[in-house]
């Protein structure tokens, strides 16, 4: 698992990138999702998840709809149409920096 230091500014990349996959998901299994997804080593709690879901809910990126289970409320939250464009502009600003940071981490030599 990676440090909280190094995951911190990804997580609401990936939970853009795993809801504009997905219809709709909700809390719990966006965590599953991404504990699946990379294998065990990146983690999302729910301190570090619903913040997030709350904040793009806030900014009109996300859209949620409660589906009653018996006596239970699930959330569910997915893209609104504004939302798809930040997903792509963070796919696309994502991928520039991981080419970005291989400039850095790919080297084989320092110079100075």
């Amino acid at each position: 698992m990676y440090s909280k230091e190094l995951t911190k500014g990804i997580l609401q990349p990936i939970i853009l990138k795993l809801l504009g996959d997905n219809e709709k998901m909700y809390g719990y299994e966006i965590t599953q999702h991404v504990k699946v997804l990379t294998k065990g080593r990146i983690e999302i709690s729910e301190g570090a998840l619903y913040p997030i879901l709350h904040k793009l809910e806030a900014e009109k990126i996300l859209e949620t709809e409660k589906v009653y289970i018996g006596k239970r409320v699930r959330k569910y939250y997915s893209i609104t149409g504004t939302g798809k464009k930040a997903v792509q502009e963070t796919t696309n600003e994502l991928g520039d920096f991981i080419e970005t940071l291989s400039l850095i981490f790919k080297q084989n030599t320092v110079t100075s």
